[in-house]
């Protein structure tokens, strides 16, 4: 570890794994259950990262009294019925185990329930790399910045030396109401074009770019830079 930052928060959900089309498929069977038209595969995609509760009033603005059932039977697809694989990104579990032995402190930021991020913790065997880890079921949903302030809390460590990673506006966007820089990953669920939008650090296109990202620029204190500079 070096430089300007001690704690790397990371998004979970098209970030380090590859799960939007379970994601996509679940929340399409929980709409067919509550008897509802079923949600394009776009429309799934914009709300990844949102705290479920959130995500499900967001798709379904005029069904908000089925809400509740929506929540319901996503979980059940996702925990229990749906056998979509997930994976995690190629590269990912190498890049935390380098960063881990760098020294860097780690923590996860999701909008996955408890359930959902213990059980893929357990499956890819990551969970023990982690300082702390907050779920929305526990807290308010990005873009509320108190997923953020409890983790640097747990940890330790203030805004100034948090990191933020995340395929979402959503992440881009707790970052920065938590005044914590951020670096934006391309392949995920939102456009570069919308990330950029929310003036990361950085846009990588792959995550094994972070160790190299970080032994460039983890020393350089800054609050933004140019789009054209943002691809390494």
């Amino acid at each position: 570890m070096n430089g300007r930052f001690k704690l790397l928060v990371f998004d979970w959900d098209g970030t380090l794994m590859d799960s939007e089309a379970r994601i996509i498929a679940c929340m399409q069977e929980a709409a067919r259950d509550a008897g509802l038209a079923v949600p394009d595969r776009q429309a799934v995609r914009n709300i990844i990262g949102l705290g479920l509760e959130e995500a499900v009033r967001t798709l379904f603005p005029s069904h908000g009294k089925l809400a509740p059932t929506l929540v319901e039977r996503y979980r059940f697809h996702f925990l229990q019925a749906n056998t979509t694989p997930s994976a995690l990104f190629a590269g990912a579990a190498e890049v935390l185990y380098a960063l881990a032995g760098e020294g860097y402190f780690m923590a996860v930021a999701t909008g996955k329930g408890r359930q959902g991020l213990d059980m893929v913790l357990k499956e890819t065997g990551l969970g023990p790399l982690f300082h702390a880890t907050r779920t929305a079921d526990e807290t308010f949903s990005k873009p509320n910045p108190e997923m953020l302030f409890q983790v640097m809390n747990a940890v330790g460590v203030e805004a100034a030396e948090t990191l933020m990673i995340g395929d979402s506006e959503y992440d881009l966007r707790m970052a920065s109401n938590a005044r914590v820089a951020s670096l934006a990953v391309s392949y995920g669920v939102h456009e570069p074009e919308r990330l950029l939008r929310h003036r990361p650090l950085g846009c990588l296109d792959d995550i094994g770019e972070l160790t190299g990202w970080l032994r460039r620029h983890g020393g350089a204190v800054s609050t933004g830079c140019d789009a054209v500079n943002l691809h390494e």
